[in-house]
């Protein structure tokens, strides 16, 4: 048996999030039966996070085994000729050791958020970021996202559904751009609860439209209520964008 590392590009609008799913319509599934077609085995392929539906991927890594001899190229290619039509792409195949594992492994995991801020529709973008119409400052969403750095019990932006066995986590930055009418929003940690970043990201942009001040977020965060979260942002805005291991 090698194990094989994969890099992976997805656009999530297409599936139900990356979770194999009882439909086969979870980007695990695709990537499974494309490795089946090629190999003629079955086998698991392990990811380093989960994304929900619509939420893509620049990314994410995964790892499999399998017995068949052969090469980073031939996967590679076979692979992405098998994905077809699905809007996947594997980027690039790397041979690893067996005690190298995509999830367990990894040491950080960046994420990126985008929003379009303007009151037109979106056509070429569509699904691909969010639409606010409202100005925002990203100087007041910088101010509250700051109050988010480091470790704190995050049950406020915790979903209800989260899977996770505890509320703490640690954010290691935060970090809001501006391009022009596009705003991009930097997230770094070893790992993350259900929603807590299309959470943090929902509850920002009422900053940054002038209906919270930037303090009103350290006070949902220690008030630890779901119900003081800002209304979630959607999924189409949000990226895996990559592991360090």
């Amino acid at each position: 048996m090698q194990r094989w590392k994969l890099i992976i590009e997805y656009k999530g609008c297409q599936f139900n999030g990356w979770q194999s799913q009882k439909d086969l319509t979870g980007v695990q599934d695709a990537i499974q039966s494309a490795i089946f077609k090629f190999s003629g085995e079955l086998t698991k392929v392990y990811g380093a996070g989960r994304t929900d539906s619509g939420v893509h991927a620049l990314g994410q890594v995964a790892h499999f085994d399998i017995a068949r001899a052969t090469n980073e190229d031939e996967i590679r290619e076979a692979l992405n000729n098998y994905l077809r039509p699905d809007l996947i792409s594997i980027i690039k195949v790397e041979k690893v050791d067996d005690d190298f594992h995509a999830r367990f492994s990894a040491k950080l995991r960046h994420y990126e958020y985008k929003i379009v801020n303007r009151r037109q529709p979106l056509t070429l973008e569509k699904d691909l970021f969010w639409r606010v119409g409202r100005p925002l400052k990203e100087e007041d969403m910088q101010e509250g996202a700051n109050y988010l750095i480091g470790t704190h019990d995050f049950t406020t932006f915790r979903s209800i559904n989260c899977q996770s066995k505890s509320p703490l986590k640690s954010l290691d930055s935060i970090k809001i751009k501006r391009e022009k009418d596009k705003i991009h929003f930097f997230f770094s940690a070893k790992s993350y609860l259900h929603n807590q970043l299309r959470s943090i990201v929902g509850s920002l942009k009422l900053v940054g439209e002038g209906k919270w001040h930037p303090d009103k977020i350290n006070k949902i965060l220690n008030s630890k209520e779901r119900k003081e979260c800002g209304p979630i942002a959607p999924p189409e805005g949000l990226y895996f964008k990559s592991v360090d291991y």
